[in-house]
C-alpha cells in the first residue's frame, strides 16, 4: 500500500484510540477506510471528496449488494476519516444519502420456545442466553457485564455503556441468582488463579487504568463471563483474561434452535426481542419496556407492539367462524 495511505490509517487508529472507540468499531472503521484508500490508488487522501465517497458507496451497494447497515457503517467510517485525521470540512458528506434500512417486524420466541432453546444450552451458555432474555440485554452488553455490575441487593444489572454510550438499569431475575452467584465463585477461582500464575489483568476503559492504578487486578472488574484462555491485546500488547467470543453463543444458539425443532430463524438477539414482547404480553407499559431496553426513541419500542397484532392487526378470520 502507498506509504501515505498507511500512514493515514496509522493516524485513523491512533484519532480512534485517543476517544476511546471500541476493538470492534476501530476494526470496522480501519477495513471501511483501507478499501476507500484503495479504491483511489492514484489519488492523493486530499484529493479526495464527495463525488469520490459517492462512487465508493455506490460500487459497494449496487455490485457488492452490501446491506444498508454495512453501508452507512462505511459511510461513517469515511465520515470519521475526512473529520478527524484530514481535518476537513465534513458538511458535503453529510448530506450524503443514508442507506435506508428495511422496516422489518423482529422474530420472536414464544415463552415455550424460549424454554425449549435453553434447555439444549448448559454451564456458562445457558447463563449467559438467560440472562439475555431475562434481562432484556444485547449480546455484547451481556458480555461485557464486569462482577461489580451484578447488584443482588437490589436485584437489578447496571449496564455501561450500552449502544450510544448510555448506561441503564435493568431487572435481575430471581431464578438467576444462585446460578450468577455461582458463576462469580467461578470468576473469582480463575482470577486467583491468573494472579499466581504472574497475570490477573483485565481490559479497562476510558483510561480508568491511569485514573485507578492497579484496578485491572481486582475481582470486580473482571468480566461476569470469562474466557477460558488468556489473549494477547493488540492495543497495550500484554495478555488479558477478556471476555468470551460472541460466536461462542451465537454458534451454540443457532445449534440449540435447530435441535429443539423450531421452524424460525433466531440468534442472540431475538432473546432480547423475545424479553420486550412478553413484557408487553403481561401488561407493562410501554415506557417502562423501553427504558429496560436502552431505547433513545419510544419508535424503536414500538415495533413490538406489532408483532402483539397477531394475525393482521388482530383481525379473527372469517374461516375460524366458518369451521369452528
Amino acid at each position: 500500500m502507498n506509504p501515505i495511505f498507511t500512514d493515514c490509517l496509522i493516524q485513523l487508529q491512533n484519532a480512534l484510540r485517543l476517544r476511546n472507540y471500541s476493538l470492534r468499531t476501530e476494526q470496522a472503521y480501519l477495513y471501511w477506510t483501507r478499501k476507500f484508500l484503495a479504491f483511489y490508488p492514484h489519488l492523493l487522501p486530499q484529493e479526495m471528496g464527495s463525488r469520490q465517497v459517492s462512487a465508493f458507496l455506490t460500487r459497494l451497494a449496487v455490485e457488492s449488494n452490501l446491506a444498508a447497515s454495512s453501508q452507512n457503517q462505511a459511510l461513517s467510517a469515511l465520515l470519521f476519516f475526512f473529520r478527524e485525521v484530514l481535518q476537513r470540512e465534513v458538511g458535503w458528506m453529510q448530506n450524503l444519502v443514508w442507506a435506508k434500512k428495511p422496516k422489518r417486524i423482529p422474530t420472536v420466541f414464544t415463552r415455550q420456545e424460549v424454554r425449549q432453546v435453553l434447555d439444549q444450552l448448559d454451564g456458562m451458555k445457558w447463563l449467559l442466553a438467560s440472562l439475555l432474555y431475562g434481562a432484556g440485554l444485547r449480546l455484547m452488553e451481556g458480555l461485557r457485564l464486569r462482577v461489580k455490575d451484578v447488584d443482588f441487593g437490589y436485584q437489578q444489572i447496571v449496564v455501561r455503556d450500552g449502544k450510544g454510550h448510555r448506561d441503564r438499569v435493568t431487572v435481575l431475575p430471581g431464578k438467576l441468582i444462585t446460578p450468577l452467584q455461582k458463576q462469580l465463585k467461578y470468576v473469582e477461582q480463575l482470577h486467583r488463579q491468573d494472579l499466581r500464575e504472574g497475570f490477573g489483568e483485565v481490559f479497562l476503559p476510558y483510561a480508568l487504568e491511569k485514573k485507578y492504578p492497579g484496578a485491572n487486578r481486582e475481582f470486580i472488574w473482571q468480566f461476569l463471563f470469562p474466557s477460558g484462555n488468556r489473549s494477547h491485546d493488540p492495543r497495550s500488547g500484554r495478555y488479558y483474561r477478556h471476555h468470551l467470543y460472541p460466536s461462542t453463543l451465537q454458534q451454540a444458539l443457532k445449534e440449540a434452535i435447530r435441535n429443539a425443532g423450531i421452524p424460525k430463524t433466531g440468534s442472540p438477539h431475538t432473546l432480547r426481542h423475545s424479553f420486550a414482547t412478553h413484557l408487553l404480553e403481561i401488561g407493562y407499559d410501554i415506557r417502562t419496556v423501553q427504558d429496560l431496553l436502552g431505547h433513545k426513541n419510544i419508535q424503536t419500542t414500538m415495533i413490538y407492539t406489532h408483532v402483539l397484532k397477531r394475525g393482521g392487526h388482530g383481525v379473527r378470520s372469517p374461516l375460524d367462524d366458518t369451521l369452528g
